[in-house]
């Protein structure tokens, strides 16, 4: 217990010694995991709008013509219900589908009330039970007299697909490089220090004293710089996001039919990421930095 005493109370006194370079530090790793954070929020939001994508595909939508009674419709979910993939159909009004999109234009639902009629068209809700016979099913929606349309947003789920794999393969790439300079830029700073206390740690070894107890505070030294950091560093990514979701959280719903992922949620996860990767990077570079100097 005194050692780890000793330990904590050099390395604060070694933080606020050597502050000039321990600023410079905090700044570069901040940097790294603010660059990070960024990436992590888009990383989460896209593969969010991706699952919403994908829950919604195993349900297609069939568009009616006008011209089309509901009679009719419903022998077309009759026939439909004999199809091999479908697990339910049901019809879906226009005056349903405006009450829907009342509901998700939320506040800016009054804007519809300006409409001189509802452009909506009447449609069929098909639920499939295998998504592989999706296209099977649309051929033959698209035979029935009276349909309109029957959108297959298969394209679409590949290119979001292909998107986020995207995001996440350059992430990945964007986090390794920059691990790399924050723990190099940490290794420098605690080198210094240990320069500046190379007598004394040569008298230190002399006494016999071990080499975990010279290196405990250059160790701590490294972790407490790289705590503040990802405190920081979640402040500063929180405070951003908190600010786009106020100004394109309502956009994000109208334009792409999904909400961002709320900023409550993410400061969390967030923090649970920064501090342990802050810790982990501080503690690396002082590792790094004590190799020369003590036996391994």
């Amino acid at each position: 217990m005194r050692t780890i005493k000793y330990a904590f109370k050099q390395a604060f006194t070694q933080v606020f010694r050597n502050r000039t370079m321990s600023i410079a530090s905090i700044f570069s790793i901040t940097a790294m995991l603010l660059i990070l954070g960024l990436f992590f929020i888009l990383a989460v939001n896209v593969g969010l709008a991706t699952e919403n994508a994908k829950n919604k595909f195993d349900t297609l939508q069939i568009y009616l013509l006008d011209t089309t009674s509901e009679e009719s419709a419903q022998e077309m979910i009759q026939s439909l219900s004999t199809v091999d993939g479908v697990s339910e159909a049901w019809y879906f009004s226009k005056e349903s589908a405006m009450e829907e999109f009342r509901v998700r234009w939320g506040d800016q639902a009054y804007l519809l009330d300006t409409l001189a009629k509802n452009p909506l068209p009447n449609s069929i809700k098909v639920t499939l039970s295998d998504l592989s016979k999706a296209d099977a099913v649309i051929e033959v929606a698209k035979a029935f007299p009276g349909v309109e349309d029957v959108p297959n947003s298969q394209d679409f789920i590949d290119q979001i697909l292909k998107i986020t794999n995207g995001i996440q393969t350059g992430a990945m790439a964007v986090i390794v490089f920059l691990v790399i300079v924050s723990v190099v830029v940490v290794s420098n700073t605690i080198k210094l220090t240990v320069l500046a206390r190379e007598r004394e740690i040569s008298i230190m070894k002399y006494v016999g004293a071990t080499n975990w107890f010279i290196r405990g505070p250059f160790l701590v030294e490294g972790m407490l710089i790289g705590c503040f950091s990802a405190l920081a560093a979640v402040g500063l990514v929180m405070a951003v996001y908190a600010k786009i979701v106020e100004l394109f959280g309502q956009q994000a719903l109208l334009l792409l039919s999904t909400s961002l992922v709320p900023a409550n949620f993410l400061t969390t996860h967030l923090t649970g990421v920064f501090l342990p990767l802050g810790i982990s990077i501080g503690a690396l570079g002082s590792i790094i930095s004590m190799r020369r100097f003590l036996d391994t």
